[in-house]
This record gives structure tokens, sequence and C-alpha cells, in this order.
């Protein structure tokens, strides 16, 4: 009984869990050779996100398409990262993601411009919520490995709020231009 009840109480958290919208990035045939000739399979990258800041992304392996992607999206949403934007469109600062050979370089940029990204890169803002970006990837192209470097990049970010309330300071004094901090101590 308390088992059920359990099961009705997960379920009831699931549903009321915020939707995610996800894309599927890349999906691979790969082949077993075995003694009859060879076992085709599948794989399947798949980027989760609810387009307000938090975005997984994760990898399915299976016999058919439908359940590769299946179990690529339930792990994305196991493994989604909070990162935080500015003004809910952009980014904080501009940082740089490595995975393996794998280089991706983030900008912020200003309203209006878009998210200029390429392939894999693009599906990751998209599904954070990114509206302004500009990005580059250099090294390697493939997926699996621009997709970690970007939420490496992307878990390296930190927001003015954070930083001030890890050094003890004011959002101000950490925003402030230091061309103003030396004009006011020389008046």
């Amino acid at each position: 009984m308390a088992e059920r009840e359990h099961r009705r109480d997960r379920r009831d958290r699931e549903e009321a869990a915020p939707e995610f919208a996800d894309r599927l990035v890349a999906i691979n045939r790969v082949s077993k050779t075995v003694k009859g000739g060879k076992r085709f399979g599948f794989a399947a990258l798949v980027v989760v996100g609810d387009q307000k800041g938090r975005v997984g992304f994760g990898k399915g392996k299976a016999k058919e398409v439908p359940e590769a992607i299946r179990k690529a999206t339930e792990q994305a949403k196991r493994s989604m990262i909070r990162v935080p934007l500015r003004d809910g469109r952009t980014l904080h600062h501009d940082m740089e993601g490595r995975h393996g050979a794998g280089r991706v370089v983030m900008r912020t940029a200003v309203a209006g411009t878009g998210i200029i990204a390429g392939g894999p890169m693009r599906a990751v803002f998209e599904m954070l919520g990114v509206q302004d970006v500009v990005s580059k990837s250099l090294g390697s192209q493939n997926p699996y490995n621009m997709i970690r470097a970007t939420f490496d990049g992307l878990l390296r970010e930190q927001s003015p709020r954070a930083v001030a309330q890890r050094r003890g300071k004011k959002v101000g004094d950490i925003l402030r231009k230091p061309d103003a901090a030396a004009e006011t101590v020389e008046a």
C-alpha cells in the first residue's frame, strides 16, 4: 500500500515539474559484427532544456531509433545544470570551454544579435533560452565533444551576484567600471 502511494507521489511530482523542450542533435548507426553477419543499433544525442536557464544533454543507445532517443532524453533530464543569464537573454561574460580536442568560445551579445552558433552549440543555446550569443567552435567538429565543451564553458559562468556574495561585496562594486573608481579616488 505504501509503495503504491509512493509511486503516485512520484508521478504527481513529475507531472508538476516544468515542461522541457528537447532537441535531437545527432543520431549514429552503429554495427556489431557477429557470427551470422552484422547487428545494427542506434546511438542518439539529445539536448533538453526549459528555455529559462536550465539545460542538459544525454546519449542513449538501443536497437531502435525511438528507444535510443527516449533513453537519451531521460539521461538529459537527469543531468541538467542551471546557468545564470543576463536579462534572461544572454550570457554574463565571455568564456571558453574545452573537452578533448574540442574548444568553443562563447561571447555575450547585444539585444537583437540572435544565436550565432553552429549545429550542436545552437541546440544547447536554444534549449537554454539564450536569445543573443556569438560563439565559435574551434578544433573538433564531433557533436559529442562540441556539446561537452559548451557545457564546460557554461559551468564556468558566474553571475555578478554570486561573485559579489563570494567576495563579500555589493553587486555595484563588482560591476563598477575601473575608470569610474579611479575618478572618485582623485576627486
